[in-house]
Formats: structure tokens, C-alpha cells, sequence
């Protein structure tokens, strides 16, 4: 088991090695364990996508830290993925990207290192998977569809809203899927037009775009900000309005808080893992989620309102049917 420097030092290590990798292929640990790189953009502390993985990273040191050999590194800033991702690369046998902000410079990325096999978690769904790269998608869509259903469950002024953070495929599919949620349960609900604040990481940003929503009349909102989701909790807590949290689930004691949604991408960090020391990888789109045997996903309801359960259970189940489609 291993841990890794500061992504300072990394992006300044590979600057000055001038890392390029081409051909060049991922180091096996001298034990002969699987030496894997977890390359988590955000903090490992966000309440987000980051820390979920984050999770599973531990889960992988406790349980199989005889085979693996593991590391991380986290909070890196976007100028530095390419390199980052190239020095993870000439260090690993396995990399797991975490994110879809980092899909441009993963594919640049993975042709450079024929040898090393990459995941990449939260890409884009049409994502044409490289020789020997996977994508693995935990289908946000999915479980926005029933934040959507609750959401309008839950919204007392009929009005509810979602914010974003940088504005990619899977988290637009994700805004309109909450959309589609909130029609199905309640038909001409007021579904305010999606904010993205550019960031997922920028309490202030999301704060902002979060009290303009709930200024327009919105009192449920559900958000796919990771640490951005500090500044919605402020403003609804300013506002006595609610939010719909997640990806890790909070307590609901919490007055905020109408419900969570819960998407474990540390196991899929688990998975990927698993399917390299088992011969299953494959280099191809791998769903999660509630329509997949993988799992993953699911909502926490906060509210007592039995109506609010009600359209979480309707949702989730013509989700599984597929009588509809998130988007």
C-alpha cells in the first residue's frame, strides 16, 4: 500500500522529468501486487463524487491490500490533468480517473500508455471506449429522475430548480432527467431552467446561483456540486427553503435537507479494481446504477410526507421497468 506526494509535486515532477510516456507502460510494484493510481480532481473531502470514491479507496486498503499497491492524489487544478495523468500513468499498472471534467486529457493520455489499462468514472455515456480504456457510468440521470419526483413531492410553492456544476454531457442529461422526475409526479409542476455555476468545488458560486433559484420561487432544489453544495446549504438555510443532497448521504436531521441522493462511485472505484485482478476488465461503457446488477444508486427520503416516499418508490420503480426514460 502506498500513499502519494501532494499534486504539487506531482504536476512539478512531471514538468521537470517531462514525462511524455509514449509506449512506455505502468510500473508493477516489486511485490507483485497491482499498483493502481486513483486521480481525484476535487478534494477528498467535498461531501461529493470525491470523497464517495475516496471511500472505496479505503475499502480497497482494508480488504485487499495484499494485492494492491495504491495510491491517490486529489484537488488538481484542471491546467494540470494531462500531466498528472501522465505521470499516474508511468507510475501504475491501473489509473481511475474520477470525473468527466478530465475525459479531453485522459484520451490524449491513454494511447501515450498502450501497456497501462484506465477507467474513467462519470464520463460522457456515448463515450467510445479506447483499447484500453473503460468508462463506467453510475447513470446520474437515473437517480436525478426520482430527486425530480421527490423534489416536486416535496415543493410546497410548486416550483423547484437544479444547479450544476460544469456544464458537461452527463450533467445536462442529469438537469433534464430531474425535469422529466418532476413532470412525471407532478404534471405542470414549475421547473425553474437549470443553473451550472462552472465549478464543483466553489461554495460561493453555487450559493449565489442557489438564492437566485429559490429568489424565483423555487423551495426544493437538487444540486450535483460536490463542495459547491456548502453554499446551497447556506441559502436554504437563509431561505428556510430545501435541498436534495448526495452523492453521500447526510443526516436528516438536518432541516435543509428534503432528501439525499446516494450514488456510491467508491464501488465503482472497487469494481474497476476487482475486474483487473480478476481477468473481467473489459474496455467498454459498464452502466451502474438502478437499472444495472451493479447497483449504486438510490434515494434517502428526509421528508415524512408519506407522498414524498410514494413518488420516490413510483419513480424508482418505472425507472426499473423502464415505462420511462430518465431523459
Amino acid at each position: 500500500m502506498k500513499r502519494t506526494l501532494p499534486i504539487a509535486l506531482i504536476a512539478a515532477g512531471a514538468l521537470a522529468l517531462g514525462v511524455s510516456g509514449c509506449g512506455s507502460s505502468g510500473s508493477a510494484a516489486d511485490d507483485g501486487t497491482l499498483s493502481v493510481g486513483v486521480f481525484l480532481p476535487g478534494s477528498v473531502n467535498d461531501t461529493g463524487f470525491m470523497e464517495s470514491a475516496y471511500a472505496g479507496y479505503n475499502r480497497i486498503e482494508e480488504q485487499l491490500g495484499d494485492q494492491v499497491d495504491i495510491s491517490y492524489v486529489e484537488q488538481v487544478a484542471t491546467a494540470d490533468y494531462q500531466q498528472a495523468l501522465q505521470r499516474f500513468a508511468s507510475e501504475n499498472e491501473l489509473v481511475i480517473s474520477v470525473g468527466g471534467q478530465t475525459d479531453a486529457d485522459l484520451r490524449k493520455v491513454a494511447p501515450q500508455f498502450p501497456d497501462v489499462t484506465f477507467v474513467e468514472i462519470g464520463g460522457p455515456a456515448d463515450a467510445e471506449p479506447m483499447e484500453n480504456l473503460a468508462y463506467y457510468d453510475p447513470q446520474q440521470a437515473e437517480a436525478e429522475f426520482v430527486a425530480g419526483a421527490a423534489s416536486a413531492a416535496a415543493s410546497k410553492a410548486g416550483t423547484i430548480g437544479f444547479v450544476g456544476g460544469v456544464e458537461l454531457p452527463a450533467i445536462v442529461n442529469a438537469a433534464k432527467a430531474f425535469e422529466n422526475g418532476a413532470e412525471f409526479i407532478e404534471p405542470g409542476v414549475r421547473v425553474l431552467a437549470p443553473q451550472y455555476v462552472g465549478d464543483f468545488n466553489d461554495p460561493a458560486k453555487a450559493k449565489q446561483a442557489a438564492a437566485a433559484a429559490y429568489a424565483g420561487g423555487a423551495d426544493v432544489l437538487s444540486q450535483i456540486v460536490n463542495l459547491g453544495k456548502q453554499g446551497i446549504e447556506q441559502a436554504a438555510s437563509e431561505t428556510g427553503n430545501k435541498i436534495s443532497g448526495g452523492p453521500i448521504p447526510g443526516d436528516c436531521t438536518n432541516p435543509v435537507y428534503s432528501g439525499y441522493v446516494k450514488t456510491d462511485i467508491g464501488a465503482e472505484v472497487e469494481y474497476a479494481v476487482r475486474a483487473v485482478l480478476d481477468g473481467t476488465w473489459e474496455a467498454a461503457q459498464v452502466p451502474f446504477g438502478l437499472t444495472s446488477d451493479k447497483g449504486g444508486t438510490d434515494y434517502v427520503v428526509c421528508s415524512t410526507d408519506p407522498a414524498v416516499a410514494q413518488a420516490v418508490e413510483r419513480a424508482k420503480t418505472a425507472i426499473a421497468d423502464g415505462s420511462v426514460a430518465p431523459y
